[in-house]
């Protein structure tokens, strides 16, 4: 990628080697579960571990800090969360509203949030409660050599799925979701948590046309690292490989071929209204 003319956005708190995870401590078997369940990109922790919110939040004694400059990955990371506040800036206004930036954190193990407390064997996730992306840059070993999905773009990809939670979360979508998947049985709360997912994959997708537009970021080639990120995190897939079986009523973030077709569709189109997952009838 491309980023050398973007600047690094000032919103990266630094956590790692830090101070730990405070009192809220998580057991092994809830790990698992969490794992089993959100398949690294869960939207909410709190709904998986069933942790109160009130359990474990960071601690006020501990100042932010931001990552030292001389780290690539880390100075990485920054630029594309920079390159999407760009991006939603761009589009709120375009609808006349304002967009709130998130922040980013990154850690390593485990680290309290407004959700609970965060384990990296969760992968990646967005907590609505305190507006922030949670990332253990660990992670993307396991993207490059357990999914085998490599290159810059797979790794944007990550962190722009999960800035779309949070422009779910500002527009409002997310609360709705939540709500219907309250008063339903487990097969519809999944269907909507898939429908929920795809549209993250679809925002990534707009950002990634709307940032290479503007800045020209993408190299040849890295449209499909995104799409093979995107395809190896599928439930089919994931499921096939942890468990033997294919189970479609226990998805809850889509299959493969469906999260590759609307990735594709915000990267080709570069336009939100496209990414409308809750009025198709087929995903």
């Amino acid at each position: 990628m491309r980023l050398d003319d973007q600047n690094a956005s000032s919103n990266v708190e630094d956590r790692r080697g830090g101070g730990g995870i405070g009192r809220g401590t998580v057991g092994v078997g809830t790990v698992v579960l969490a794992l089993a369940a959100s398949y690294f990109f869960g939207i909410d922790p709190s709904v998986i571990m069933g942790l109160s919110a009130n359990n474990s939040r960071p601690s006020a004694n501990q100042p932010a800090q931001k990552p030292p400059a001389s780290d690539e990955m880390a100075t990485f990371v920054s630029k594309v969360l920079g390159s999407t506040e760009q991006t939603w800036q761009q589009v709120f206004n375009e609808a006349g509203r304002r967009y709130q930036d998130p922040k980013l954190v990154l850690f390593t193990g485990a680290t309290p949030t407004a959700c609970g407390t965060g384990s990296s064997a969760m992968g990646p996730f967005y907590c609505p409660a305190d507006q922030k992306v949670y990332i253990d840059l660990a992670f993307y070993r396991d993207l490059r050599e357990r999914f085998h999905a490599p290159g810059e773009f797979a790794q944007a990809y990550v962190i722009a799925h999960e800035v779309g939670h949070h422009v779910q979360n500002l527009l409002g979508i997310s609360d709705k979701v939540n709500a219907a998947q309250q008063r339903t049985n487990k097969a519809n709360a999944n269907a909507l948590s898939v429908r929920l997912e795809l549209q993250a994959d679809c925002f990534a997708g707009v950002w990634g046309h709307r940032a290479d537009s503007m800045k020209k970021i993408l190299e040849p080639g890295e449209i499909e690292q995104a799409l093979t990120a995107a395809s190896a995190i599928g439930d089919d897939r994931l499921q096939r490989q942890t468990q033997g079986q294919i189970v479609p009523e226990s998805f809850t973030h889509g299959s493969s071929a469906q999260r590759v077709h609307w990735f594709k569709r915000g990267m080709e189109t570069g336009d939100i209204r496209q990414c409308d997952t809750f009025s198709v009838n087929a995903l």
